[in-house]
């Protein structure tokens, strides 16, 4: 069974760093795309970056500049740097890991952690 396991969310100043981690385990295979989603509550959930196996990267308007993701060597890994944090930043950040097969898209989500930005 695949399971995504976030680390590195936190309480940070408005300017400030934090680095967010993803591992994923239960499976010998790869990930097409990881990336990392956000949600506010009582708003949908929202992309903010992904990466493909190729390396392609895809990421939020508001993040742009910002924050940096990358994938680790094993490819069951996946960073976010976010650097100079925003209030509106603060969310339930998410890894999801998607494996994309001839008649389905697998799609697996992490429990998510949190991420606290004050002013």
């Amino acid at each position: 069974q695949v399971r995504l396991m976030e680390s590195g969310g936190g309480l940070v100043q408005a300017g400030g760093s934090l680095r967010l981690s993803c591992v994923a385990s239960g499976t010998i295979f790869g990930f097409d795309v990881m990336g990392w989603y956000r949600q506010v509550s009582g708003e949908e959930r929202e992309l903010v970056a992904s990466i493909r196996s190729g390396g392609a990267t895809n990421y939020a308007d508001s993040v742009k500049g910002r924050f940096t993701i990358s994938r680790g060597n094993a490819m069951n890994t996946v960073y976010l740097q976010m650097n100079n944090l925003k209030p509106e930043d603060t969310a339930l950040y998410f890894c999801n890991a998607k494996r994309q097969l001839a008649f389905e898209t697998q799609n697996y989500w992490g429990q998510g952690t949190q991420v606290t930005v004050f002013s």
